[in-house]
């Protein structure tokens, strides 16, 4: 299936000279955009300039293991980089977000009515206004929002972190609309804030936080809980700590985290993270009869983890924690939450996904999700549910041909909107984007529009038509998983011949891994990214010759946490880029 996305607007508007490029038509597939013959475009001023995106995905899991029935399917059910997911419900419709540090706009939003299906509808931080990302590091930026619904006063509320400026919360009585102007919690401090609205009116925050006085050992937190006046909008009175330590402070439990507190049957429960967020997660809960505690951890606590199971065991699921829980329509408890799929147990490049399944309860009756040696399922079924054609998992195509206003809610941007960098306007149905000296290297915002990847194994491909004369400037796609680890399949001038290459971004001058010199004037390039899952292959199309491969066998561990850290997963897009070094 083709998905096919709403949009939002980035413009910019650019006067000068025009260059006149005439576009032949050409047989194409499903990747390449269908023109009208001798169809006389002109481009304004130099500018890197798109016809289209095409993405497909071509895991082979989703070819061995289809889904058996209209009423299964797919985890992750939000499959790329889609962590710390964040759950809440007004009784009828399902609100979704996900982290996205320094990516601009922040915090996606999906809606569902049965779980199954997904449809962004957009995203919660979507102004500068609400969004200050300045000089902040890819990993850096908006951590784990939480989603609340209150019923008492009909209002949405989002509440997250800025890392480099504190904690605050946005709030709303359309979640389809436009969300609030960022409201501080300076009492609030640490990372991973999340609301609780209790059933007498009373609200509360609870939140990841040091210690009081020195930590006894690092990765030494604290689960901390302050009252919350919902009229004034301010947290009252001083906080209290709730878990010191995880559930048990004498096994020296690192970073417990991603709180999230539930009234259910009466009593309290406090679900957080522990173990940070690589192959130790895990999810852990306690219980309390007030909200303010006295809170006990469950005795066979994890409630979810993977951690101890055999890593060479087939097609394994890692990382799994930050969970967030929430009732269906039925009375049936479900949990959200991120985990890894890594390439043969070794790395992976997806980043931290966003899965779901059911949730069980204990005799003594305590939620949890895995038990033992159980396995976190890649395929489930949701009974009662019918899966629809356009979904967020398996192998979805994604085409965007630019012929709008707005760009799709796919799409990214680093840190801020660029719109001065960035246009649908300008060139109607075409991206345009300046050649900008600003680099993805840069703690800045770049000429750079992007998406995650989602898929081990997939294709993507570009067509460009490379409007300048300046051996400076450069565009193509990017491969980009932070500043200093990047692969770009670039186009630039080199004397009076067309160079591609593909460089290999570090920390350092750019190393040319591949580069061909063409001879060739005013003609549109199909630029294209095959992923084999550790490999990767380049090529190139000039239209009216040949496919060309200029390298196969590309390392993609390069751009792997593993290899550089980090809390994001691969993205790759659109670039343009002026003097970002002389590649040999």
């Amino acid at each position: 299936m083709i998905q096919k996305l709403f949009k939002r607007s980035f413009n910019f508007s650019i006067s000068g000279v025009t260059a006149l490029l005439i576009v032949i038509s050409f047989s194409c597939n499903s990747s390449e955009k269908k023109r009208p013959s001798e169809k006389i475009t002109e481009f304004k001023q130099p500018g890197a300039i798109f016809d289209y995106f095409y993405y497909k995905g071509e895991d082979s899991f989703y070819e061995n293991y289809p889904l058996p029935g209209d009423d299964y399917f797919y985890n992750p059910i939000l499959p790329g980089w889609y962590s710390d997911p964040s759950i809440c419900t007004n009784g009828e419709d399902y609100f979704l977000v996900t982290s996205t540090f320094s990516y601009f706009p922040g915090v996606p939003i999906f809606h569902s009515k049965d779980l199954v299906n997904w449809q962004q509808i957009g995203h919660v931080l979507d102004r500068p206004s609400q969004l200050d990302l300045a000089d902040q590091r890819v990993s850096e930026g908006i951590f784990a929002p939480a989603i609340s619904y209150n019923p008492h006063n009909k209002t949405y509320y989002l509440i997250t972190t800025n890392i480099r400026k504190g904690n605050f919360f946005v709030k709303t009585k359309d979640p389809f609309g436009h969300w609030s102007d960022p409201i501080w919690l300076p009492d609030v401090h640490g990372i991973d804030p999340s609301f609780f609205f209790d059933d007498d009116g009373k609200a509360y925050i609870v939140n990841n936080d040091a210690p009081d006085g020195e930590p006894l050992y690092d990765g030494h937190r604290v689960i901390r809980i302050h009252e919350f006046d919902v009229e004034k909008e301010m947290t009252t009175g001083k906080s209290k700590i709730l878990v010191n330590g995880g559930v048990n402070i004498e096994d020296k439990p690192v970073w417990i985290e991603g709180p999230h507190l539930y009234k259910i049957n009466g009593e309290y429960f406090l679900m957080c993270a522990e173990g940070g967020t690589s192959v130790n997660h895990s999810e852990v809960i306690f219980k309390s009869q007030s909200p303010m505690g006295d809170y006990i951890p469950w005795d066979k606590n994890p409630i979810l983890t993977q951690r101890h199971l055999d890593p060479e065991r087939e097609l394994p699921i890692t990382c799994a924690g930050h969970a967030d829980l929430i009732e269906d329509k039925d009375g049936r408890w479900w949990a959200v939450f991120l985990a890894c799929r890594p390439i043969d147990g070794q790395f992976e490049n997806l980043g931290r996904e966003t899965f779901l399944m059911p949730v069980k309860w204990s005799d003594d009756g305590f939620p949890y999700m895995t038990k033992g040696n159980e396995l976190i399922p890649r395929v489930l079924k949701k009974e009662g549910v019918t899966r629809a054609d356009n979904v967020t998992f398996g192998n979805f195509e994604i085409y965007d041909d630019f012929d709008t206003t707005k760009l799709d809610y796919q799409w990214m941007t680093l840190r801020g909107p660029a719109d001065n960098l960035i246009s649908l306007k300008e060139n109607p149905g075409f991206l345009t984007l300046r050649f900008s000296k600003i680099s993805a290297s840069q703690k800045n915002t770049p000429a750079f529009v992007c998406r995650r990847i989602q898929h081990h194994k997939f294709r993507c491909s570009t067509k460009l038509y490379f409007n300048s004369k300046d051996s400076n400037d450069a565009s193509g796609l990017l491969l980009f998983k932070d500043e200093s680890h990047q692969y770009f399949l670039s186009v630039r001038k080199k004397g009076k011949k067309l160079r591609i290459a593909l460089e290999k971004i570090t920390s350092d001058v750019p190393e040319t891994l591949a580069a061909s010199l063409l001879d060739v004037k005013n003609k549109p390039i199909v630029l294209e990214v095959v992923s084999h899952g550790k490999l990767w292959d380049f090529y190139y199309t000039i239209e009216g010759m040949e496919r060309e491969l200029l390298i196969s066998g590309v390392d993609a561990y390069y751009l792997s946490t593993a290899n550089s850290f980090g809390f994001t997963g691969t993205t790759i897009g659109m670039y343009a880029v002026k003097n970002i070094g002389q590649p040999m």
